[in-house]
């Protein structure tokens, strides 16, 4: 029987509009470099970027059936997020239903299988991460889950959790945890932009990465 849930707890939207300023790198790292999903996960083009919360759903491998069932229940601002069992012979997403996410508002699609008509998406400029490129078609046969908790590229992803893609690839922030992981990245994007300002001024990387003491610890001197 499928088990489809309609009413989930969002993140935030203040906290996921607060994390959609930083890089998916950064928030990963600021939030002690977790969530990050496979790098095989990745944007069909560089210049795409998603933030929103997670509508989760399974699919079979090659059945595309629960995703258009998720595009049905989703809400303007989610993310679709697709657990296929990373199978990328398959296209099972392609321009027909990244126009019908785009009618309803959704924010974006990430999968662990394919997609296709790449060039249509891109001009639609609707976010769109996948594990492959495919042109196989899909069925539609098999009834799963929507809005229970997946795996997708090594990453658990809950129901309303939030999502960042870009070129860099994809984070998983707990809904619980978005304000601290958005106060978290701030810091470290102002720390980062101190140390690059040190770069410019002429000082060197051991000198503002404070790396004299370790280097020597591994019997490495520094000294010119």
């Amino acid at each position: 029987m499928p088990h489809i849930i309609t009413k989930i707890t969002r993140a935030d939207p203040a906290d996921v509009a607060a994390l959609a300023r930083f890089g998916a790198a950064t928030i990963h790292e600021a939030q002690g470099r977790l969530g990050a999903v496979s790098s095989k996960i990745k944007p069909i083009d560089r210049n795409m970027s998603v933030c929103g919360p997670a509508f989760t759903v399974v699919s079979a491998p090659r059945d595309n059936i629960m995703l258009q069932l998720a595009i049905h229940y989703a809400q303007p601002g989610d993310v679709i997020v697709v657990s296929a069992g990373e199978y990328a012979e398959a296209g099972s997403f392609g321009d027909v239903l990244g126009n019908a996410c785009l009618a309803k508002g959704i924010a974006g699609v990430i999968t662990d299988t394919g997609v296709r008509d790449t060039l249509e998406l891109i001009k639609l400029g609707l976010p769109v991460f996948s594990l492959s490129v495919c042109i196989k078609g899909t069925v539609k046969e098999t009834l799963s889950q929507i809005n229970g908790d997946i795996i997708i590229g090594g990453q658990l992803v809950r129901p309303g959790d939030v999502v960042k893609g870009d070129a860099d690839g994809v984070v998983v922030v707990r809904r619980e945890d978005a304000a601290d992981a958005a106060q978290k990245s701030a810091a470290r994007e102002a720390a980062e932009a101190g140390y690059i300002a040190a770069y410019q001024s002429g000082r060197s990387v051991i000198d503002v990465s404070n790396l004299d003491a370790v280097l020597r610890a591994k019997g490495l001197t520094t000294d010119l």
